[in-house]
């Protein structure tokens, strides 16, 4: 099985504390057809570079679908201002496992 880890081409992305949003992430047509799509959220200690996965804090309710090249994420909110967040989405595609990630700053 192989591994790939991909940043989105977007860039930081922000959200404001009170927004809660539904991202979805479109992958290449190079990886196949994602299926069983999981999500992780971190916090990251920009001092240290230390993540703390928080999930279930930002994600409380709903899973991950992917339909076609699209995957779709649970809603995040509860943001904390001025906190960096590494969204870390992972996708299977025949024997392969690919994963993105992108960055998300908080603001009010």
């Amino acid at each position: 099985m192989s591994h790939s880890v991909r940043e989105i081409l977007e860039g930081p992305q922000v959200q404001g504390t009170t927004e809660e949003v539904t991202y979805t992430l479109t992958f290449p047509a190079s990886w196949g057809v994602p299926t069983s799509p999981t999500v992780i959220v971190y916090s990251v200690n920009e001092s240290t570079g230390a993540l703390t996965n928080i999930t279930s804090t930002v994600m409380p309710t709903g899973s991950a679908s992917a339909t076609l090249q699209v995957a779709t994420l649970p809603e995040l909110k509860l943001l904390t201002d001025g906190v960096l967040y590494c969204v870390v989405v992972t996708v299977a595609s025949g024997t392969n496992v690919f994963t993105a990630k992108a960055y998300i700053r908080a603001e009010l």
